[in-house]
């Protein structure tokens, strides 16, 4: 067993989809397939069922999780420890999609006035010592630290017409939806579309590419607040039912807190407990 074998491991079990965990280690399918059935040669023990869709974990997996975890972190801390000298602190942070850059900037700059000597490499997606994601992507098997919470708003064209007059929204029906039916919100926005739920003029992939859509004139979309404020092309406005809101913050494994770069910053912004957004500045004030 190596840690080539435990990564491949970890990919698998977050992603429960062998594809997925190919994409994210940059391997083909066929060689992360032969890596897991060398780990579970090794182990004595099944540690996935394939399904239609996906894998399914065992209890055998459960058990191996955070020991891959915790030993995987140890390697890779070790690496560093002499790749860049033990006056840095090293910490590598994946950023899920659909985070606007004034909360990856403002991450930033939190951790820097933290850790001072800190040495930050940002990654894509589901990779490094933690993530900065939304709490609906966090993993059964993860915690979650919420650093912001924002509301969703109704996100128009300038062209629009509920653009120019914010209480024509009240009386006139919303035929021109833009929504994400795949995205982790859609669920949650469908009280919003209930009226009208069949009156789209498009599908996103993402809430970003949602954004581009509504700039570019094609319809209307319920968005978070912090991705609407950067975009100059559209124009917000509250919706007059409750809306949903969404938590942004750290995704992280317990095991990973052994970490002292992230420990250290868990516990800043634990001490520093609330977290307000103005104006994309992010302003932590004490408990």
């Amino acid at each position: 067993m190596d840690i080539r074998h435990l990564k491949a491991f970890l990919a698998v079990f977050e992603e429960r989809n062998i594809t997925s965990a190919a994409q994210r280690l940059f391997i083909s399918q066929p060689t992360l397939s032969v890596t897991i059935k060398q780990l579970e040669q090794e182990l004595g023990a099944k540690l996935f069922i394939r399904q239609p869709r996906g894998v399914e974990v065992t209890e055998e997996a459960r058990v191996l999780y955070p020991q891959a975890r915790r030993m995987v972190a140890d390697a890779m801390a070790l690496s560093r420890l002499f790749r860049a000298g033990e006056s840095r602190a090293l910490l590598e942070l994946g950023v899920e999609g659909d985070i606007a850059d004034s909360h990856i900037e403002g991450f930033i700059r939190m951790a820097h006035q933290a850790l001072p000597n800190l040495l930050l490499t940002l990654k894509e997606g589901c990779q490094g010592d933690a993530r900065l994601a939304v709490e609906e992507l966090c993993c059964e098997d993860e915690l979650f630290l919420p650093l912001w919470e924002e509301s969703y708003v109704m996100t128009l064209p300038v062209e629009h017409p509920m653009a120019q007059d914010s209480e024509q929204q009240r009386w006139t029906p919303i035929d021109d939806w833009i929504t994400c039916p795949q995205h982790v919100s859609h669920q949650r926005l469908m009280a919003v579309y209930g009226r009208s739920p069949g009156a789209v003029a498009g599908n996103a992939g993402s809430l970003k590419q949602a954004l581009n859509m509504v700039s570019a004139g094609i319809g209307v979309a319920m968005l978070p607040q912090s991705l609407v404020s950067e975009h100059k092309g559209v124009v917000a406005r509250a919706w007059h039912l409750p809306m949903p809101t969404r938590r942004v913050g750290l995704c992280y494994a317990a095991q990973a807190l052994e970490l002292p770069t992230l420990r250290t910053l868990h516990e800043y912004f634990q001490s520093n407990r609330s977290v307000q957004f103005s104006a994309g500045v992010p302003i932590l004030t004490p408990a």
